[in-house]
């Protein structure tokens, strides 16, 4: 191109100035030419996402409420829990039980934490409480209540969970931590921030409470996240609180600031706690050692400590004082 339009120049068919416009214009369409193909590639991405979303919304539901014998909550249930012989697996693994013959009472009011290796079915177990899925075998009681007698909602409101990873929304700060209890007031999102130890560095956002968050939280660290996280669940006031290791990933300030705070969680509520933490794990009522789905232990630290071969491991790699 640059041959010919030069040799056009000399001749003087052409001016410098339009070969380089032409050869200019060449670029910009040839670049354009050149993404087509990479949003050809993203429209396929995004057909391929939407027939799955589409396929999840078609699908049924097969945790429902019971036809027959439904019974109904009081508006706060005391938070007695019961595993009568659970055992459990997933769908993808029928042939591998998740939760194998799991039986254990939880008084309502205490603290228990489960400790154990990864895949050791902790996890799964807020799956089964939350009734995301029901197990094979066995039954879970909440105050004397099958759970298969209840409606999934009616249940579920009886639930407060803070993660690892909290689902935070786009939108305000207000809103994510209001979504626990969208009737809260102002005051009372404000006072919920406080005991979580979020008051502070909300205050220091460009807005305020009416700060707007990207997707997933996005542009607070992982420490503000699970205050906010906190904050939800203060709100929402639950008579059962599920920890799932919310303090693993962060860093030793915002550490110390989640341990100050879950106190105030915790007080009054039948607390469950999947923690690798000293201090969490310690200050637990009880703890219940797991290991590929079954229950394999239950004392205090010290009992397990001298007891339960597998705690000691654990504890000697995890717990910097045995």
């Amino acid at each position: 191109m640059l041959w010919v339009g030069g040799m056009d120049v000399i001749a003087g068919r052409i001016s410098g100035g339009e070969l380089a416009a032409f050869v200019f214009y060449s670029l910009i369409v040839g670049s354009a030419f050149g993404t087509l193909s990479e949003v050809i590639g993203e429209l396929q991405r995004a057909a391929g996402a939407a027939e799955r979303i589409a396929e999840l919304l078609r699908a049924d539901n097969i945790i429902q409420p019971p036809a027959d014998g439904l019974v109904s909550l009081p508006a706060r249930v005391r938070g007695d829990l019961e595993l009568d012989g659970l055992r459990f697996s997933y769908p993808s693994r029928p042939d591998r039980f998740a939760i194998d013959g799991l039986s254990l009472s939880i008084r309502a009011g205490e603290t228990l934490a489960l400790v154990g290796p990864s895949g050791a079915g902790k996890s799964t177990l807020y799956d089964l409480l939350l009734r995301f899925y029901d197990p094979q075998q066995g039954r879970i009681l909440l105050d004397g209540v099958a759970l298969t007698q209840l409606d999934p909602l009616d249940l579920r409101r009886c639930f407060a969970l803070v993660s690892q990873s909290p689902a935070l929304f786009y939108g305000s700060i207000e809103e994510n931590i209001r979504y626990g209890n969208p009737e809260a007031t102002l005051a009372q999102v404000q006072e919920a921030a406080k005991i979580a130890y979020a008051h502070e560095f909300i205050e220091q956002m460009p807005e305020r409470y009416q700060t707007h968050l990207g997707d997933a939280g996005l542009g607070l660290s992982g420490g503000q996240r699970q205050r906010l996280a906190i904050a939800r669940a203060l709100l929402v006031d639950a008579p059962i609180l599920l920890l799932d290791e919310a303090t693993s990933a962060l860093d030793a300030q915002s550490e110390h600031l989640i341990q100050q705070a879950l106190p105030s969680l915790m007080k009054n509520r039948t607390t469950l706690v999947i923690a690798h933490r000293l201090a969490t794990v310690k200050n637990a009522d009880r703890i219940a050692v797991m290991d590929q789905g079954r229950l394999v232990a239950v004392g205090t630290h010290q009992q397990l400590i001298a007891s339960n071969p597998l705690y000691a491991r654990l504890a000697a790699l995890q717990f910097s004082d045995g």
